[in-house]
């Protein structure tokens, strides 16, 4: 069984609605800034939040950062490639 990055990839785009420099965040999502050192912005459903993958990387951030965001939103410590196959699963659902 081997491991299909483009169409993860692909697919994590389509929902994470990755954003560059773009400070609007439509209604009923979130902005997350994902990454261990440069941190990279995402933009995703608020409905991830309850997830319990989502919920994991949100208690390593917790342990790592409290509650003090200094980006303006939540600040996920983690690589961004878990981040994106955490979240293209929860896409499949």
């Amino acid at each position: 069984m081997g491991i299909r990055l483009p169409s993860m990839i692909l697919g994590a785009k389509q929902v994470l609605k990755l954003t560059k420099n773009q400070r609007d965040v439509p209604k009923g999502h979130v902005a997350v800034y994902v990454g261990e050192l440069q941190k990279k912005r995402f933009v995703v459903p608020i409905s991830y939040l309850n997830h319990p993958s989502f919920v994991g990387l949100l208690n390593q951030a917790e342990e790592e950062y409290g509650f003090n965001h200094p980006m303006g939103g939540l600040t996920i410590p983690c690589k961004e490639d878990a981040f994106i196959k955490v979240t293209s699963k929860l896409n499949a659902l």
